[in-house]
């Protein structure tokens, strides 16, 4: 019996350090680690052991003939990736069937080091991989702070509720809330509440991991217009983020257009669509569902720049609208490149999914056809966001001429973009603060991880490569004695913090860290 990863896959590759007999690629050490959608199980050397299935956080691993219906195409793709000159090469006379490489252990202290105390500020996956490989690898003793009243960050308030088992991530990080050498204090914002310098004062070394927190824009016409917004807000509304009034969004009309056509944009779209009573067994925010019972959207337009073939879902994302339950999945065949390029996709690619999906014109001017659908419009970009006093229509322009659709909301999905953090430095053309491998330009002592370090790109998984590298950096500098010198003792911080935090504000403490 094989066992098949699917669409919930975080590539935090815990399951290959499981692996007996190395089925499991990329791993972190093979170059394409962490620029694939997920990883893969060779059905070729699984030995069907399960060890990956006990491992994964996400419970993305199923033994082959035990797939449910909706996942069955994995047992394909997954074979599909070690097809042709691609496959690992393994080594027959290796004891577990591959080759043992050199040993490395990166990210630890020599046995006399005294305790580093160590400031994680963002408490999302990027903050919760690094806190977690200072503790399991080292003595250090760490500080948890987090704006926002509940700890999670990305995994708690960024995931779709239809996605339970993406997070149940959230699980594996949250039994370090309460690790001995943990200190946590929520509802404390770095730059507002306590000050950069004040944080550094009191560690020997502070790690950002504060994301890309800001959306993109599409600088059109009437972008302003009330009804025209990020999704990004919509997604923070529907899962209850603290910040988002419960009251947000006017889903009184029949068609919505979202552009964008990445993974965010695929959430969006199915979150609109979705069985409500289907939406009721996940932990979506009670004023959402309420708001969606009573919607009257039975129509959403994916807008897309550039082809099928050069789409920024995955295929995962994909596949997970070909199975929602009474809603049809459309392409628009407004202009002939888009069916050029389906017709003409290779095997498991992701236009070579759309080629049994129904290819029809919309008509942008009349109401939606009874049903509900999901669009996808490619080659197609917004010019102008028309309403008087809201959003009533987006003009769209491709190489077929320009069209008006019809919509009583528009939400942009075309990415994220980080913010400037009070107290470092800033590079506005990429939104990120510049580092070398996480250490901060000019700033000893100072480490980002995460988005806020390479940008808003790679799913859950990539922060666990990008944390190991910023990590090892910073226990290079301890080692090399270039940290800077804490001028106050820890334990004064966190009477600070208890002092300073805002509204619900949380703190917990396990143990005798200092």
């Amino acid at each position: 019996m094989t066992y098949a990863i699917t669409q919930t896959c975080c590539g935090d590759a815990t399951c290959v350090a499981v692996c007996p007999v190395n089925c499991i690629h990329p791993t972190p050490q093979e170059r394409a680690f962490g620029s694939t959608e997920m990883l893969h199980i060779d059905p070729a050397t699984c030995i069907g052991c399960g060890a990956c299935a006990d491992a994964c956080p996400v419970d993305a691993v199923f033994p082959v003939d035990r797939l449910p219906a909706a996942l069955k195409e994995y047992a394909a793709i997954n074979a599909a990736y070690f097809e042709g000159a691609g496959a690992p090469q393994q080594d027959p006379d290796g004891p577990n069937f591959h080759a043992w490489g050199e040993p490395d252990f990166p990210r630890v202290l020599p046995a006399d080091f005294a305790p580093l105390k160590v400031a994680v500020v963002g408490t999302g996956p990027a903050g919760m991989y690094a806190a977690q490989d200072l503790l399991l690898h080292t003595n250090a003793e760490v500080t948890l702070i987090d704006r926002l009243p509940l700890a999670g960050g990305l995994v708690r308030y960024g995931v779709a509720p239809d996605h339970p088992a993406t997070k149940k991530v959230g699980d594996a990080f949250a039994r370090f809330h309460t690790h001995p050498r943990v200190r946590m204090h929520l509802g404390l914002d770095v730059g507002t509440d306590v000050t950069a310098q004040e944080l550094a004062a009191h560690h020997d070394a502070v790690i950002y991991a504060v994301g890309a927190s800001a959306d993109r824009r599409l600088s059109v016409p009437g972008e302003d217009l009330p009804g025209s917004v990020a999704a990004s807000a919509f997604v923070a509304w529907y899962n209850g983020h603290p910040e988002a009034a419960p009251e947000g969004f006017d889903l009184s009309a029949e068609r919505v257009v979202v552009v964008g056509n990445g993974n965010v944009a695929l959430d969006v779209a199915r979150i609109l669509l979705a069985d409500p009573d289907d939406l009721a067994r996940t932990d979506i925010a009670g004023h959402a569902l309420a708001a969606l019972r009573a919607s009257a959207v039975r129509e959403v337009v994916l807008l897309a720049r550039r082809g099928p073939e050069h789409a920024a879902y995955t295929t995962s994302e994909l596949l997970a609208l070909t199975h929602l339950p009474g809603v049809e999945l459309v392409v628009d065949d407004h202009d002939p490149r888009t069916a050029a390029a389906v017709e003409a996709a290779g095997p498991g690619s992701k236009a070579a999914l759309l080629r049994g999906v129904t290819r029809r014109h919309l008509d942008g001017d009349e109401p939606p056809a009874a049903g509900r659908r999901i669009v996808l419009r490619f080659h197609s970009r917004p010019t102008e966001v028309l309403g008087e006093g809201r959003v009533e229509a987006v003009r769209v322009t491709s190489d077929a001429g320009e069209r008006t659709l019809r919509a009583g909301m528009m939400l942009r999905a075309i990415g994220y973009r980080g913010l400037p953090v009070p107290g470092l430095p800033f590079d506005e053309s990429t939104g990120t603060v510049p580092h070398e491998g996480g250490r901060v330009t000019g700033q000893p002592g100072t480490y980002v991880v995460g988005w806020i370090k390479r940008g808003p790109t790679g799913g859950i998984g990539t922060n666990r490569t990008c944390a190991a590298e910023t990590v090892s950096t910073l226990l290079a500098d301890a080692v090399a004695g270039t940290l800077p010198t804490p001028t106050r003792a820890s334990r004064t911080f966190h009477r600070l913090a208890r002092g300073r935090g805002r509204g619900r504000r949380g703190r917990r403490r396990a143990g005798a860290a200092r």
